[in-house]
């Protein structure tokens, strides 16, 4: 009976699938800002390699 409630505790104790959560949590979080950014700056960045490829096809 005594290794049945160590075996309980264990598994209430374990916390290996937060840390998951937590990374995934925190990579969404990136991937979430990175296309805000795009979607910000995207016209802006867009023309930028435009204007450098043009600048490079000139010479």
């Amino acid at each position: 009976m005594l290794k049945l409630l160590a075996l309980k505790d264990a598994y209430l104790n374990n916390e290996e699938g937060a840390t998951a959560i937590e990374y995934g949590l925190i990579a969404a979080g990136i991937a979430i800002a990175i296309v805000a950014v795009v979607f910000t700056l995207g016209d802006e960045i867009e023309a930028t390699f435009t204007d450098v490829e043009t600048a490079v096809a000139g010479r």
